[in-house]
């Protein structure tokens, strides 16, 4: 389909528009604790995701899978803010984004408050059902851990990520 200049531009902007709204769509299926939201948002079949000390999986199911099992507890208080989106069209039918994360967990069966700084690196790419998630990959930049004692707040871990606490603070989520 050869479009003019115009319509070239609209159609731009139109689909950077569309990726902001699901990256939008993504982010608030975490925080209302919907699989199914979060599932689609990404592609049917093969996908590249590594969200490091959580995972890496070649499809976006076995990740919704962990999502359901880690983060779909009514004592999972969690709000995803992405931000500073850098979003690329890269061909008709795909993109890419660098979108900052700024993310705050509030566990009240541990009485712990959790907050990170990260980024994603993602692509996507138009199907059928609209834009979709192709490959994602998150990058924890800070982490902050707070015990929310009754008599006091203890910080727990300030910082940035380091490898041994990527994965105790990984392994601590998910139980």
């Amino acid at each position: 389909m050869d479009l003019s200049g115009l319509e070239r531009r609209l159609r731009a902007l139109e689909d950077v528009e569309a990726i902001r709204a699901l990256k939008a769509r993504y982010l608030a299926s975490a925080d209302g604790k919907d699989p199914a939201g979060m599932r689609a948002c990404f592609v049917d079949g093969p996908a590249r995701i590594d969200f490091g000390a959580v995972g890496s999986f070649d499809r976006a199911d076995p990740l919704v899978e962990v999502f359901r099992q880690i983060g779909c507890h009514d004592y999972m208080v969690e709000m995803h803010h992405g931000v500073n989106p850098q979003i690329e069209l890269t061909g008709a039918d795909t993109a890419k984004a660098h979108w900052g994360l700024h993310y705050q967990l509030i566990n009240t069966r541990e009485n712990s408050l959790t907050q990170l700084g990260a980024y994603y690196d993602d692509e996507y790419r138009r199907t059928a059902q609209g834009w979709k998630i192709e490959a994602t990959r998150c990058v924890v930049t800070s982490l902050l851990v707070l015990s929310l004692a009754p008599d006091a707040v203890k910080a727990m871990v300030i910082g940035r990520m380091p490898a041994a606490v990527a994965e105790s603070s990984a392994a601590a989520v998910a139980s």
